[in-house]
């Protein structure tokens, strides 16, 4: 059965207005940016191990989208996940009230699921994966391990190769992920600084702003 909610997507898509296509000009819609992160955070909700991660995930995401006053569901489409959004006006105990649509085109839909997926996240982590390989056989055990920690914080909280990290980000795995969610050994720790030069010049990429402290 095709709930108001299913109906309403389905009026959207039909409309043209689905995924990336919402246009960020538009004051009363979310801009691209919101839209990716949101999609990112989901991505990394429904693909994280640990439970507590996910909730993390959520919860940034409900927040990012309470900024702009949508929320965010999952439809099931045909068998595939489908992540929705929608302007929080248009809801009512969780439930869309059509007479309160006033722009179809602001809803927003990106899959998640099936032939329609645009991006292969299975293919980012593969290719972090090689390069902390490639890190290990050149380098050794010590930077290897440390490329390894480097490409688990990636995938459990970017979801994006490691070449694309910036230098924000970057400093955030050196000064709160090592030192908090990490266990790294004192060999490690004394070779962090140097390892993830190592991972960048074995990547053929700069290090994020050029310096690692």
């Amino acid at each position: 059965m095709t709930d108001s909610n299913e109906s309403l997507a389905g009026s959207a898509e039909a409309n043209g207005s689905a995924g990336g296509d919402t246009d960020e000009s538009e004051s009363d819609g979310l801009p691209a940016d919101v839209v990716d992160e949101a999609e990112r955070l989901t991505r990394l909700k429904r693909t994280v191990p640990d439970e507590n991660e996910a909730r993390v995930h959520a919860e940034r995401r409900t927040e990012l989208l309470e900024d702009h006053d949508f929320t965010a569901r999952i439809r099931d489409d045909d068998g595939d996940d489908v992540l929705v959004l929608h302007p929080d006006e248009w809801h009512e105990d969780g439930v869309i009230r059509t007479d309160r649509v006033d722009d179809i085109s602001r809803a927003v839909e990106i899959r998640l699921e099936g032939s329609g997926d645009p991006d292969d996240w299975e293919t980012v982590d593969a290719h972090n994966r090689e390069l902390v390989a490639d890190v290990r056989e050149r380098h050794g055990d010590i930077h290897g391990d440390n490329a390894t920690l480097l490409a688990d914080f990636v995938g459990n909280h970017y979801a994006k190769r490691i070449e694309e990290l910036t230098g924000d980000e970057l400093e955030e795995f050196r000064t709160e992920y090592v030192v908090r969610n990490a266990w790294p050994s004192a060999a490690q720790r004394d070779a962090i600084g140097e390892s993830i030069a190592l991972v960048y010049e074995t990547a053929g990429e700069p290090v994020p702003d050029e310096q690692v402290r």
